[in-house]
């Protein structure tokens, strides 16, 4: 979507305006979640204690990153739903007696510090994107 100021140039917006490239964008930000997700649950038990960092940190950096990239509330959770619904799918033990989370502290650690990141990312009150000069909000 443009706008056209009184010289007659088109003036266009980084940030993505039409629905369907809003929804692709958090479309991505869920699958990019889902794969953290999953990543940090088979490293934060195989590397303790520094699995459980590395786990937390790109978990924290993917909250961020998307509230940063779409400056929206959604940005963050988007991929905060998808890390959730890795973590919870992978989270029960099966039949045969397979987990993947151990009942250890780095297990809740990684729960609860991931949950804790993706609120923290989500509330945080981000700058509106810029404005071009003549345009009010």
């Amino acid at each position: 979507m443009s706008a056209v100021s009184g010289s007659g140039t088109a003036e266009r917006s980084a940030w993505p305006r039409a629905l369907g490239a809003r929804v692709a964008v958090y479309a991505v930000l869920v699958v990019l979640g889902l794969l953290t997700g999953v990543a940090g649950t088979l490293v934060q038990g195989g590397w303790f204690p520094f699995g459980l960092l590395l786990a937390l940190a790109a978990a924290a950096g993917v909250f961020w990153g998307g509230a940063t990239l779409c400056r929206t509330k959604v940005g963050a959770a988007a991929p905060g739903a998808g890390w959730v619904l890795a973590v919870l799918l992978t989270t029960p033990s099966r039949g045969e007696g397979d987990f993947l989370f151990a009942a250890g502290i780095a297990g809740y650690v990684y729960l609860f510090g991931g949950m804790l990141a993706a609120v923290m990312c989500t509330t945080i009150a981000l700058p509106a994107p810029p404005v071009p000069v003549g345009k009010n909000r």
